[in-house]
C-alpha cells in the first residue's frame, strides 16, 4: 500500500512529538481523500517526521501513530511483534489458574490504537473501534492465532455511525464455542457469552473493584447492587459473606443471567433478591417503605435511558448518589463508579462532594480504583484511563 504523507496542523503538533499516538479529528484540515487503514506517515508544517500511523475514523479521533521509526513497515510482522510484548507483559495473568479471563492486548495502550482482545477462558474476544483498523483483521487474527492456542476467535464491531455495536455472527475463526461458558475471576464463576450480542456478561475492568468488595467489605453486610446486568458485584458480595443481596436492573435479561451466576457458586438463590425495576423507581420504593443499606453499589452505564428517565453520567450522577446515600446507613459504604471517559477523577470526586453537601451528611473516601493493570494505558491518552470507582463512608 501507497503510504501518504500527511501535515499536522500547527496547534496538534506538540501534543504528537510529546508522544501522544492519537490524531485528533481537527489535526488534519488538507482535504487528501485518505481511506480507511490508509497508512500514514505524519509531518510538521515544516515536514518534520513525527510518526507512522494509519488513518481512521472513531469517536477519538481519526487515527493513530504506529511508530515513530520513519522505515518501520506495517505488516504481519509488526502486529505479531507488538501483540507478542503485550502477551509477555501479562505473563504473570496467564499463570494465575485462579483468573481465566483477562485483557491481553489495550489498544494503543499496548502501542496499536483502535482494537482490543480479552482471552475469556479458552476463546478470543477482539473488539474493533474503527474501519481502519477493521482492514487489518486477517493480519492480527493470523498473528493471534501464530502467538496463542485457543479453541477459538470472536469479535465485536463497534464502528458506525455512533460507535455502538453492529449486530452480527460474531465468530471469525477456529472452533464455535459452547456458550455460555464458565470463567474464574478471582476464584469465583462467572456465565459469559461471546456471542449474544453487544456484551458478554462481566466487565472485565471491575476485577479489582470486585475482588476488593468480597476481601474487605461485604461480609455481614445488606448490599444494593444498582444497574446490576448479570450481577457480578453481587455475586462477589455474596460469596464475600453478605448478609443478602439486591440486585436491581430495568433490563428482564439480568434476572436469569444474575441468578445463573449465584448457582455457579453455590449461592442459595432463594436468599437473594433479583429485581427487574428502573432503579430510580427503586430508589422511590427503597424510602417509601424506609429500606437501608450497608452497601450500595453504583455502576451506571454512561448513558441510559428508560421510558421516564434518561440519564447522562457528567449532568446526573451527583443526583444519581443523592439517592444513594438517602438509603444508605451510618457508617455504609457506597462504591461510586463511572465508565464515562469525559471528565476525570477530580471531576467525579466533586460530583460526590456535591451530593452529600446537598444531603447534608458527612463522609470519607477510603479507596479508589482505576483500570486494572492488563488494561494497560499511557497518560498522553486521557480518554483511554476512563474507569473511576471511588469507595465512600458514609460517615454518622
Amino acid at each position: 500500500m501507497e503510504i501518504v504523507t500527511v501535515h499536522i496542523e500547527t496547534p496538534f503538533e506538540k501534543n504528537l512529538v510529546n508522544g501522544n499516538p492519537l490524531i485528533y479529528k481537527d489535526a488534519i484540515t488538507t482535504n487528501l481523500d485518505l481511506e480507511e487503514g490508509q497508512i500514514i506517515d505524519v509531518v510538521t508544517k515544516k515536514n518534520k517526521f513525527i510518526g507512522r500511523g494509519y488513518y481512521a475514523i472513531q469517536n477519538k479521533g481519526i487515527g493513530w501513530i504506529l511508530t515513530r521509526e520513519k522505515n518501520k513497515s506495517i505488516d504481519r510482522t509488526f502486529f505479531e511483534e507488538q501483540l507478542k510484548k503485550a502477551i509477555d507483559k501479562r505473563v504473570t495473568y496467564f499463570k494465575d489458574t485462579e483468573t481465566t479471563a483477562f485483557r491481553i492486548f489495550n489498544g494503543e495502550g499496548d502501542g496499536i490504537g483502535g482494537f482490543s482482545v480479552d482471552l475469556y477462558q479458552n476463546y478470543l474476544l477482539i473488539q474493533w473501534y474503527s474501519i481502519g483498523i477493521y482492514k487489518y483483521k486477517s493480519l492480527i487474527v493470523e498473528s493471534l492465532l501464530h502467538l496463542l492456542d485457543v479453541e477459538g476467535i470472536y469479535e465485536k464491531k463497534r464502528f458506525d455511525d455512533n460507535g455502538t455495536y453492529m449486530e452480527d455472527d460474531d465468530f471469525v475463526a477456529g472452533k464455535k464455542g459452547d456458550f455460555p461458558i464458565t470463567i474464574l475471576e478471582n476464584g469465583v464463576k462467572y456465565s459469559v457469552n461471546l456471542n449474544e450480542g453487544a456484551m458478554t456478561g462481566i466487565f472485565l475492568d471491575q476485577k479489582d473493584v470486585r475482588k476488593t468488595i468480597r476481601d474487605k467489605y461485604a461480609r455481614g453486610k445488606n448490599v444494593l447492587n444498582t444497574f446490576s446486568y448479570t450481577g457480578a458485584f453481587s455475586v462477589a458480595a455474596a460469596v464475600g459473606g453478605s448478609v443478602s443481596t439486591t440486585s436491581v436492573d430495568l433490563a428482564n435479561r439480568s434476572k436469569q443471567k444474575t441468578a445463573d451466576n449465584f448457582l455457579l457458586n453455590g449461592i442459595d438463590v432463594s436468599k437473594q433478591k433479583i429485581i427487574v425495576e428502573d432503579v430510580f423507581h427503586y430508589f422511590k420504593y427503597a424510602v417509601k417503605k424506609q429500606l437501608s443499606f450497608d452497601m450500595v453499589i453504583l455502576d451506571p452505564p454512561s448513558f441510559a435511558r428508560s421510558k421516564k428517565h434518561t440519564f447522562r453520567a457528567a449532568k446526573d450522577y451527583t443526583n444519581l448518589l443523592r439517592e444513594a446515600i438517602a438509603i444508605t446507613n451510618q457508617n455504609g459504604i457506597i462504591v461510586a463508579s463511572t465508565n464515562c471517559a469525559t471528565f476525570d477523577m477530580k471531576k467525579f470526586r466533586s460530583f460526590i462532594e456535591a451530593a452529600f453537601n446537598h444531603q447534608k451528611e458527612r463522609y470519607q473516601i477510603v479507596e479508589q480504583f482505576g483500570l486494572p493493570n492488563d488494561f494497560a494505558n499511557i497518560k498522553e491518552v486521557k480518554e483511554s484511563n476512563y474507569l473511576k470507582v471511588v469507595f465512600i463512608k458514609k460517615l454518622k
